[in-house]
């Protein structure tokens, strides 16, 4: 079997490429390449293993005809073009924890640095000035730290805060009321926590909703002499309306790690009094840098290898240990999705997902993908578990997932149903002795086969001779059945025939089945 080769294009810890190795990848370790010099290589790659200084751009993700991972080494992602990718079935992982303390630390520390002005203390005696008078300090005790964003770095800083004996106000909306009774904090609004705030810590990624989230009229609602440390993503505050509220005197300090363009050569804020600014520091420790070079080595050999997704920001997640239980049930999902988009003859508006007993019991996530693999491999052949849910999207299909707590006939039940302009049609399956993949039903009719390889679909009336009618046809043009497996309505009533055959069945074939008696729908199947 060959092995996954992986490409680690940025200085990373020696360690990352040992443990790529040791899982049974091949590591080529080629540092400070142009993106032109990318595009010659990247073809021959697996995986590509990526800190802040490689950009993936759509132009040198079209190069990538074998890649399956991009992995960061860091938590930010703005070097990689997570829509192109996604969109080329490529998983982009990050390793949002291997540097949250020493991101959470950096962030008590400019606290402490605003509050007692420790680097314009600093370079004043250092010049000899001895400004003893000069710099009023404030205590951290007692104060409200306002917490914007309560993830994983934001919880790290309301327990060091906590710790300091500061009160913690937290805003963010999945924060739930139990979560942050958990953590010590008082869940607010954001209008709440600017209004009681002392100082505003910034620990929430860059979206849509977050950019500008300090904009100049969020500043203008703080406690007069808050001060201010973001050391998340740039672009999270105003920072020409920061500027103005440090000018006023409206806001007492400010200290920034991040910046909305970086490397930040200049910016409004610099020479301000009362401000001051880290180069994006907040990952820069050694223990920091060696924790997440190991940690994206050992989750993009986890998925190269066995399949495990881990903090993927493309794809649900899905552990090692998760990867071979699913398995089965994700080919039986893909398979039921292949089924239907197979048989479903015009645009489909709405899809559902429905999981009972053992399955209902697993994560959903990967079982839905795997349907929409199945399902959009219709429109293209380069499609996956990856690229399925915004190629779903981009048609504009409802995807619905449901979980029945109920106990059915089988032991696992997996249902997919499409709405069609015909009405909804829907097929079901389950797993024989909990590895094989078995449909059980196909638009209301009860049906046991397997899925596999080239199949004949065949929608009758059910009359006498039928049987031998299709046999005898097949026969005469040479074509062999594997297994044959029949369903009905009722005595008379709809039948539906699904034949395994040993070759593809020629369209000359299809025709002329589709003129026997009493045949409704014709339709050759590869799975």
């Amino acid at each position: 079997m060959t092995k996954p080769k992986v490409l680690i294009s940025d200085k990373m810890d020696p360690n990352a490429a040992a443990i790529f190795r040791e899982r049974g990848c091949e590591v080529d370790e080629i540092t400070g390449l142009n993106p032109e010099e990318l595009k010659e290589i990247i073809g021959k790659y697996d995986g590509l293993a990526i800190r802040s200084s490689t950009k993936v751009t759509k132009d040198i993700l079209d190069a990538c005809t074998n890649l399956k991972v991009i992995g960061r080494a860091g938590i930010g992602v703005d070097n990689v073009d997570i829509p192109a990718a996604s969109s080329k079935g490529v998983v982009v992982m990050n390793t949002p924890f291997g540097n949250s303390i020493t991101t959470a630390e950096h962030a008590i520390a400019l606290m402490f640095a605003v509050a007692r002005q420790i680097p314009e203390a600093n370079a004043q005696t250092q010049a000899g000035l001895w400004p003893k008078n000069g710099f009023m300090g404030v205590e951290v005790t007692g104060k409200t730290l306002g917490l914007i964003g309560a993830g994983n770095i934001g919880s790290i800083v309301a327990s060091r805060a906590l710790g300091l004996k500061m009160k913690v106000v937290a805003f963010d909306p999945f924060l739930t009321p139990e979560r942050a009774v958990e953590m010590g904090v008082e869940k607010a609004d954001l209008d709440t926590l600017l209004a009681k705030a002392d100082f505003i810590t910034l620990h929430t990624p860059l979206t849509d909703q977050t950019r500008n989230i300090l904009s100049k009229e969020n500043l203008a609602k703080t406690k007069k002499g808050v001060r201010i440390v973001n050391c998340a993503r740039g672009g999270l505050i105003d920072e020409a309306a920061l500027k103005e509220a440090l000018d006023s005197g409206h806001v007492a300090a400010a200290a920034l790690d991040v910046f909305a363009v970086e490397p930040a050569k200049e910016s409004p804020l610099f020479g301000t009094p009362n401000f001051i600014c880290t180069p994006h520091l907040g990952a820069s420790t050694n223990e920091a840098q060696v924790n997440v070079a190991l940690q994206v080595a050992e989750q993009m050999a986890d998925y190269l290898v066995s399949g495990g997704v881990t903090n993927a920001l493309n794809m649900p997640s899905l552990s090692a240990e998760e990867a071979p239980k699913l398995k089965p049930y994700m080919a039986l999902a893909e398979k039921l999705g292949s089924l239907v988009g197979q048989l479903a003859h015009d645009n489909l508006t709405q899809i559902s997902i429905e999981v009972e007993g053992a399955a209902a019991q697993l994560n959903i996530k990967p079982i839905t993908g795997a349907v929409l693999a199945g399902l959009m491999r219709r429109y293209s052949d380069t499609v996956n578990m990856v690229n399925a849910p915004y190629l779903a999207k981009e048609r504009g299909l409802d995807v619905r997932e449901v979980r029945h707590d109920r106990e059915g006939v089988y032991h696992t039940l997996i249902r997919v149903t499409v709405a069609t302009s015909q009405g909804d049609r829907s097929v079901a399956g389950t797993l024989f002795g909990n590895t094989a993949p078995r449909l059980v039903e196909i638009f209301g009719i009860n049906i046991e086969a397997d899925l596999d390889g080239h199949m004949l679909y065949i929608v009758n009336e059910d009359a006498p001779g039928f049987i031998g009618s299709i046999g005898s046809l097949l026969g005469q043009n040479g074509l062999n059945i594997g297994t044959f497996h029949l369903g009905r309505r009722n005595a008379g009533g709809e039948a539906v025939l699904l034949l395994s055959m040993d070759d593809a069945i020629p369209e000359t074939v299809l025709a002329e089945a589709g003129k026997l008696a009493g045949v409704k729908t014709v339709k050759a199947l590869k799975f």
